[in-house]
């Protein structure tokens, strides 16, 4: 008797049900806490709310959190009942949610746990297969996102990441103010965003001032279908323009180093790391060592001092002077006859437009960069992922800002 006024009221239950037994399983090291319906013979309709009569009646089991060492186990014969509107249909239960094995707070644990470790360790740790733990986040994930409020979206950021190895990649948007994610989708095609966009509202289009991203034609033809004024609202990501001008000058290190090695000067060899670093972040005598490098007549040192020319744009404010700077530095590049400079001035002349959205609005996809660091942590971390359903929801369990808890948790309190 004392054993079951005990688990009532550490368990919270109350009326229609009751604890009619508590056993010990020392074998299987768990206790099983019976309970039962007060009222027999009706139901209630989980749908409608209605009294129905009962079908039948059906063992079932919910994992709890532990006792001591040991597991628990609430276990009721459920009940089955016959509804006239929507026929035969199992009594709904309040510690757990619909189709779920395990109660509320037990899912609740599951999921704080996932914050902090993987799936593997989780299910060794609670004695768990993969799949259950895995299951608890997929219910997590299906709930925060039908939990999600009408988006308010002013800048976003789209960006892909690689989900495998050879050039398998997914599609990735962000909030650009608020760092979370807002939609994941397979592969970096045009159709790619059609969902996302698709889901937005007429006002919450018209409500977005700018698009972060990188000069990926797919995706530019994604928002110029979606999005009014668009040319107006793209703008090409600053770190991206960076990485492009930073690949140039290594290529241009690479190939005159090759030259100057068979002529058996040592210049640039291995300076690759000195050229891609900001001088800031160089003490001082690699600062003294790398102003002499830049005053050389070597073509990497213009190719360097073009990079640096390039970012400085991101300094102006004026339309029309940003549009004359980039004018001027793409003809610079064009005639220094180093041939990764001019690809990357081809590639300036073609985007012009959304390179000064960019600098005009002071804006990057810093949030987008940092996310594509987190998901890379989390693919690490799993070990990788063969399925893509799993790496999306990981991606929106971990960086949606997701509501994950089960609504049912609050019987407990």
């Amino acid at each position: 008797m004392r054993d079951k006024n005990l688990y009532t009221q550490i368990l919270n239950i109350r009326q229609p049900w009751e604890v009619t037994d508590v056993l010990l399983d020392k074998d299987a090291r768990a206790i099983i806490v019976h309970v039962e319906l007060t009222k027999k013979g009706v139901g209630i309709c989980p749908k409608c709310g209605k009294a129905c009569p009962v079908y039948d009646h059906k063992p079932k089991r919910w994992r709890h959190l532990d006792t001591c060492q040991y597991k628990t186990m609430i276990e009721i014969n459920i009940t089955r009942v016959n509804c006239e509107e929507h026929g035969v249909l199992m009594t709904q239960v309040p510690w757990a949610e619909d189709g779920s094995k395990y109660t509320a707070l037990f899912e609740a644990l599951i999921i704080d746990w996932l914050h902090e470790a993987s799936i593997s360790a989780i299910a060794e740790q609670f004695d768990l297969s993969w799949s259950a733990v895995d299951g608890i986040m997929q219910r997590a994930v299906s709930r925060g996102l039908a939990r999600r409020k009408e988006l308010k979206l002013d800048h976003i950021g789209i960006d892909e990441t690689s989900f495998q190895k050879r050039h398998e990649y997914v599609t990735v948007v962000t909030d650009g103010i608020d760092p979370k994610v807002l939609y994941v989708a397979d592969g970096r095609k045009a159709e790619c965003l059609d969902e996302f966009f698709d889901s937005l509202t007429v006002e919450q289009k018209e409500q977005i001032r700018v698009i972060s991203m990188d000069m990926w034609d797919a995706y530019i033809k994604a928002v110029n279908k979606h999005i009014p004024d668009s040319e107006m609202k793209i703008a090409f990501d600053k770190f991206h323009i960076a990485k492009y001008l930073c690949d140039a000058v290594n290529k241009v290190r690479n190939k005159e180093n090759h030259l100057l090695m068979q002529e058996g000067r040592t210049e640039l060899k291995g300076t690759k790391f000195q050229w891609l670093t900001n001088p800031v972040n160089m003490s001082r005598d690699e600062r003294k060592n790398f102003r002499s490098l830049v005053k050389s007549n070597l073509k990497t040192a213009r190719a360097w001092l073009m990079k640096e020319t390039a970012m400085n744009i991101w300094r102006y404010v004026q339309p029309g002077r940003v549009y004359e700077y980039l004018v001027e530095w793409i003809s610079w590049a064009m005639h220094s006859r180093l041939e990764p400079m001019k690809k990357v001035a081809r590639m300036f002349k073609k985007y012009i437009w959304g390179i000064i959205n960019a600098i005009l609005c002071k804006v990057n996809n810093g949030h987008a960069e940092s996310i594509n660091s987190k998901i890379q942590k989390i693919k690490r971390q799993s070990c990788g992922f063969r399925n893509r359903e799993r790496f999306r929801n990981a991606i929106y369990f971990h960086l949606g800002d997701l509501s994950l808890y089960p609504e049912r948790i609050a019987f407990w309190s």
